[in-house]
């Protein structure tokens, strides 16, 4: 019997089976057409790839618009309502003090302290010492060219005069069975530059006159004699940058490329890649010179080496860096900076004969530097550590009838007019220093390996803070001194131990900057 209910109810259920069979085919063949086209579309992309992001992106400068962003930096053109419409002579060295750069020590403070004190001084690196610790009357300074000193003594290089011998055994034992010693004891063994005072209301000619003759920094006092402030020639060539723009005669000359100004050395003192730190600093102290360039082979600039870099060496863990070479003394340094910064820092020390003064001025005041190396086109770069020890090499000169291997003089391009570059190349010393370090051998870093080294070129000539002072002087009408009097005196005031000497490779021109 059939059930009309029944059969309707079993009518609508199989028109619902069917129906969503129906959606279910539908649905899967709406997949395959879609998978089918994305697979269509993906093929096509393939065959047309989108265009490049190059044809999107904005105009970049062109090689020779960098070049000449390069060699002509912006200058601040905006005039300090201080210093606009002055006369850049009759500003007071006053006016440039900060009370915050004078840092003060006493005679018998222990040399750790003073060092403790020179490390957190970076705007002028140096710490006055006094007689007294109430005193306010400077009669010396401690900077890095005397921790060097000291360094030299403690870890057994240097090599005294008979009279000599029993204070620098003194001082060495003492240091390595981590005695105290104080200032005063060790001031027998520095060699310091002649301590120049100027009054608050002097004039800035006065303090151009200084520094163009080769004093380093200058003390500012108060109507009683009391130090105020330290000017030094960084401190004195970045104001000149900053406030070119109100300073005419100073101004125009940064446009002029180094090559016309004729400013500068064309007579380098450098050190070898591959020589150990210990050399450089030997050089340093012997030369009476705050920094050295690092070569390769090829006289290619790698990289610099100052004083300064002395505060990687402060730890006795690190004493063994004296043994390394240069080269890895140099990665050490920018790894340094890397930390402190918290990024990669490779600072350029060089410009080229075509550079402006207003680029070398802007290198100067951003690396803090003493000097900058000239180059000229470089010229190929060994990819192995350079010889320990570098042949005489001159323009048509063989190795046979080259000079004794003190030192390495080569020539700039030929083309070059003026004075032919003369660069003496520190050569390496046999002995090892004789105080008790870790015995290790140590491999020198390829100076293909380190960042930039590859944009240098070959070492020419050097120009330096007291160079380009002495430009303004003279520029300005004022005469300063020959600046190589006061190198000369400081040469004479090393002690007469550590001499290696480049004497016997040195010309007739005192070089040293």
């Amino acid at each position: 019997m059939d059930i009309p209910g029944a059969q309707e109810s079993a009518a609508n259920s199989s028109n619902s089976s069917l129906g969503a069979t129906l959606s279910t085919s539908q649905t899967e063949r709406n997949k395959s057409g879609h998978i089918a086209a994305h697979r269509q579309s993906f093929a096509e992309d393939q065959r047309r790839p989108p265009p490049s992001p190059r044809s999107h992106r904005h105009p970049s400068l062109t090689q020779q618009a960098v070049q000449e962003l390069m060699n002509h930096p912006p200058i601040n053109r905006h005039a300090n309502p201080q210093y606009a419409g002055r006369n850049w002579q009759e500003i007071a060295v006053g006016e440039l003090a900060v009370a915050d750069d004078v840092k003060w020590t006493d005679l018998d403070e222990s040399v750790q302290d003073a060092t403790l004190t020179l490390l957190k001084n970076h705007p002028t690196n140096a710490v006055l010492v006094r007689e007294t610790p109430t005193s306010k009357r400077a009669i010396s300074t401690f900077d890095y060219s005397d921790l060097n000193a000291y360094l030299l003594v403690v870890v057994g290089l240097a090599k005294p005069e008979e009279e000599r011998i029993e204070l620098y055994d003194h001082i060495a034992k003492s240091a390595q069975a981590q005695t105290p010693v104080a200032l005063r004891e060790i001031q027998p063994i520095l060699k310091k530059s002649e301590l120049v005072a100027l009054p608050a209301e002097a004039t800035l000619d006065a303090a151009v006159e200084v520094f163009g003759s080769g004093i380093h920094r200058l003390l500012i006092t108060n109507s009683a004699g009391e130090v105020i402030g330290i000017l030094s020639q960084l401190r004195l060539l970045e104001f000149f940058w900053k406030e070119a723009v109100n300073f005419p005669v100073i101004d125009r000359l940064y446009g002029s490329v180094l090559r016309d100004l004729q400013i500068g050395s064309t007579q380098i003192i450098a050190v070898n890649a591959d020589g150990p730190l210990a050399d450089a600093l030997l050089l340093m102290h012997n030369e009476g010179l705050t920094s050295v360039a690092v070569v390769d082979q090829g006289l290619n600039v790698l990289g610099n080496i100052s004083t300064a870099d002395l505060r990687l060496l402060t730890s006795t863990n690190n004493l063994p860096l004296l043994k390394r070479s240069c080269m890895h003394f140099i990665s050490v340094i920018l790894n340094e900076r890397g930390v402190e910064h918290g990024r990669d820092s490779f600072p350029v020390f060089y410009v080229n004969p075509y550079s402006t003064l207003a680029h070398t001025v802007a290198k100067l005041v951003a690396t803090r530097s003493h000097r900058m190396w000239v180059v000229e086109t470089a010229s190929p770069s060994p990819s192995a550590p350079a010889t320990p020890l570098l042949q005489p090499v001159q323009l048509g000169v063989t190795a046979a009838t080259a000079p004794p291997p003190t030192s390495v003089t080569g020539v700039g391009s030929s083309s070059s007019p003026g004075p032919q570059p003369t660069v003496l190349v520190s050569s390496q010393t046999p002995s090892a220093p004789q105080s008790p370090l870790p015995g290790q051998s140590f491999s020198s870093v390829p100076s293909a390996s380190l960042p930039g080294a590859h944009v240098s070129g070959r070492l020419s000539g050097v120009v330096s803070l007291t160079d380009v002072l002495n430009l303004f002087a003279k520029s300005s009408g004022l005469r300063p001194s020959d600046p190589s009097e006061q190198r000369a005196r400081r040469r004479r005031s090393s002690s007469a131990s550590v001499r290696p000497s480049l004497d016997a490779g040195r010309g007739s021109v005192d070089f040293r900057r």
